[in-house]
């Protein structure tokens, strides 16, 4: 019961910071870029779809997850979160250039399908630049969030293994004999 507990205070922490990271990064692309938080929401979705913005969410919440718990964890799963925040993190790197090959597949795919006329040209422009849009988007955001992500855990991860007490060496006897003992 007692780790339910601690699990559930561990996600309730993440929950807190990922949407406090949401919450500023709404209000600095609101000053940026001038626009309602539910445009830039509207415009998230359109550009980036459902599925990129849901499963980057997913990473990063998972990523800031792992990372409470390493800064919390006893010293031998210290390793074990770091390396489940950094697989995270670059899972982000993964998915942004996945969705970037799919654009430019969904764009190219869509020249392929199409005629091209005079009257016809504007319409297949304008759908190639949305899947071209798509394409590059993800890549501008999916990138420097992996990697700010992998900042933090790794520097996060090597702070804690110099906050972590050594054991001084020490001798004992045994048998007549001392032992030197770590």
């Amino acid at each position: 019961m007692a780790g339910f507990i601690k699990n559930t205070r561990h996600l309730a922490q993440a929950a807190s910071y990922f949407l406090g990271f949401v919450t500023i990064g709404a209000a600095v692309s609101v000053l940026v870029f001038s626009k309602d938080p539910l445009d830039l929401a509207n415009w998230a979705l359109n550009v980036l779809g459902l599925t990129f913005v849901s499963l980057l969410a997913a990473l990063v919440f998972l990523s800031v997850f792992s990372l409470i718990r390493l800064r919390k964890a006893e010293e031998h799963h210290r390793q074990y979160w770091l390396e489940v925040g950094v697989q995270a993190a670059n899972g982000v790197t993964t998915l942004a250039l996945t969705f970037t090959l799919l654009g430019i597949s969904l764009g190219i795919g869509s020249l392929a399908g199409q005629e091209l006329t005079p009257e016809t040209v504007q319409a297949v422009i304008r759908e190639v630049t949305a899947n071209f849009s798509l394409a590059f988007m993800t890549t501008v955001i999916g990138l420097p969030v992996s990697a700010f992500l992998r900042s933090v855990l790794i520097i996060s991860g090597a702070e804690q293994k110099s906050v972590t007490p050594v054991s001084s060496p020490s001798f004992k006897k045994e048998n007549g004999y001392e032992i030197f003992d770590v």
